[in-house]
């Protein structure tokens, strides 16, 4: 086997193995938490009092020691319908630019969201995306503010079952904040006031007026509650589930599954954020990011009724006689959209928010590659246009290098004859024949393991743009032209039922669409502008070697197989100017069987 031959099948072997493990990554085995499809039922109400280092039912927030928990979820019948559990409660109505829902007067529960923007399909008349629902409900998912105390205080404090009165009129928006109050009866005032920006951010602020002769303890918390197993794509590069920013200790990501093995993870910190993370949506809890707080993690999964809670809890508020005292912080409800999640970071000093999307282990590839994206996108208003152009900006970075290693390659086929001869030559001393190839390549200038640069230069590339088009949200339902109406989505056509003519829908392993039909094509020109190998076993690897990675990426995102596609033919371009500048001969077409093969010495 020839060194040229060698060095290009270590370059296909290398982009197997890593497409591969890839795959590997990206099919894992079925979450062992994933029930039948039946309806996920909340967890049972908590005891009213949780002890020091016990485990508690998610929907209460473990307080400090000696500290009574808030009432857990509601006791109202459960798997009833969206509309009808909203009906059966008072409620105001939220109404922003991004938000449609409502706050439930009954326990001032956030608990009620849809997403304006983004619809659950392609289709323009889909519904909208439902990111929160109330309690009593199939799959509850909810925020809720309060106020514990410790268990011998005997004091009144809001619960689920509080119902409140609302001091304004009006729905929530960005203009018109909600003002509400309770009276405990105790001579204590509860006043809760909760605002809305035009995206994804509430700030609630809670007041508490102490009227009564004794000073008063409380401790303020803030939890997010999900009574459902959702369903996730469980991929190893994605993180979906439990997450947080935990000041000094960082970034925490629990697993659903590793939530409900948990029981409760607890953590001391100060400054930044938790909450619980889908693909596209997430809710945050943002306590005062100078306070110190305790937060929490927790999971239950019990005969299949999953149930998981984030929470934080702050020190101690002590209300004077006669005093007032307030405590503020927010909830991020909504779409991970990048330039909003940054801009809270930014605004809000929120520390490390952007964390909320997960950019991997690459970010420093992966966010900068998306801000080049959605900057061509902004000028150009298509995403596939934008790959496409990033893709010649990538390949002009890379250039000096893909030159060298083109140039590299020309030369090697230009000795090929000098190669010929010294393998002759030496047919029968293995070691004496590879000092001898040396020397040449070194006389010569040639590195024989340069033919390996452009394809492995483009592996972290291909990875970085995976990310992108599989976690932001901008990519989601981002369509290019034709049948492609979704980048993030692999290319829906077949060849197995004639894309489309015969009604007939193909099972997975046979959605073979038109991009990576035409990425395969474009695989095989690059390699028959390479001289056919000498050996037979070579060339139907080399023959076939396009067909398989055809069915490879026929399942990845198509923006994806459109950008693999086009830096191929950018290659073969490329590849062609470079090899006519150096005088070597092209037998493209001859190797195509285009055209019949010239005889030695012609072109």
């Amino acid at each position: 086997m020839d060194e040229n031959n060698r060095n290009f099948l270590l370059a296909l072997a290398l982009s197997i193995l890593v497409l591969f493990t890839w795959q590997a990554f990206i099919v894992p085995p079925q979450d062992p938490l994933k029930q039948p499809q039946t309806v996920q039922q909340p967890a049972p109400a908590p005891s009213p009092v949780v002890q020091p280092g016990a485990v508690p039912q998610p929907g209460t927030t473990p307080p400090a020691a000696g500290a009574a928990a808030p009432s857990g979820p509601a006791a109202a019948p459960t798997g009833q319908s969206r509309e009808a559990v909203l009906a059966a409660s008072p409620r105001i109505a939220i109404d922003t630019p991004a938000l449609r829902g409502s706050i439930s007067l009954k326990g001032a529960r956030i608990d009620d969201l849809m997403l304006k923007q983004f619809r659950e399909t392609v289709k323009p008349n889909s519904e909208n995306v439902t990111l929160l629902s109330p309690s009593g409900t199939a799959k509850p998912y909810y925020a809720e503010f309060g106020w514990t105390v410790t268990s011998n205080e005997g004091v009144r404090v809001p619960t689920s079952e509080t119902v409140w009165t609302a001091d304004s009129q009006g729905a929530l928006t960005p203009a018109n904040p909600v003002k509400l109050s309770w009276d405990n009866g105790q001579g204590l005032i509860f006043r809760r006031v909760m605002s809305v920006d035009p995206d994804y951010m509430f700030t609630v602020t809670q007041k508490v007026e102490n009227k009564t002769d004794k000073p008063v303890t409380l401790y303020p918390y803030a939890l997010i509650s999900r009574h459902e197993l959702p369903h996730t794509d469980g991929l190893y590069i994605l993180h979906e589930g439990l997450i947080g920013f935990l000041g000094e200790h960082g970034l925490q990501e629990i697993k659903y599954t590793k939530a409900a093995e948990a029981g409760t993870t607890t953590f001391k910190a100060t400054s930044g954020w938790l909450g619980i993370t889908d693909k596209y949506w997430a809710t945050a809890l943002v306590p005062d990011q100078n306070a110190p707080y305790e937060a929490h993690f927790q999971g239950t999964n019990v005969n299949g009724n999953a149930a998981f809670q984030t929470d934080f809890l702050l020190g101690p508020v002590t209300v004077a006689p006669g005093g007032k005292q307030s405590v503020s912080s927010m909830l991020f409800a909504g779409a991970k959209q990048v330039g909003v999640v940054d801009g809270y970071e930014t605004k809000l000093g929120i520390k490390k928010f952007e964390l909320l999307i997960d950019w991997g282990w690459f970010h420093f590839i992966t966010k900068p590659l998306f801000f080049a994206l959605d900057f061509f996108y902004g000028l150009v208003g298509n995403f596939g246009i934008a790959i496409l152009i990033v893709t010649v900006l990538v390949k002009l970075a890379f250039f000096p290098l893909a030159n060298k290693s083109y140039e590299s390659m020309s030369k090697m086929k230009k000795l090929q004859p000098e190669m010929a001869r010294l393998r002759d030559r030496y047919k029968d001393d293995r070691m004496k024949q590879q000092q001898a190839l040396m020397e040449l390549y070194k006389k010569e200038k040639i590195n024989p393991m340069a033919g390996c640069l452009p394809i492995v230069i483009q592996i972290p590339v291909f990875f970085a743009l995976y990310k992108v088009l599989y976690v932001t949200i901008e990519m989601r339902h981002a369509p290019f032209f034709g049948w492609i109406q979704d980048l993030s989505a692999p290319d829906p056509t077949t060849i197995f039922n004639l894309f489309g003519l015969i009604p007939w829908t193909p099972p997975h392993m046979l959605m073979l669409g038109v991009w990576p039909i035409i990425m395969g094509i474009t695989m095989f020109v690059q390699m028959k502008l390479n001289p056919t190998p000498p050996d037979p076993i070579q060339e139907k690897l080399f023959t076939w070697m396009p067909v398989l990675f055809t069915f490879l990426l026929a399942a990845f995102p198509a923006g994806l197989v459109i950008y693999w596609t086009w830096n191929n033919s950018l290659s073969i371009l490329q590849q062609w100017v470079i090899m006519r500048r150096q005088g070597v001969e092209v037998n493209l077409l001859e190797n195509l069987g285009i055209r019949a093969k010239s005889a030695p010495g012609k072109s």
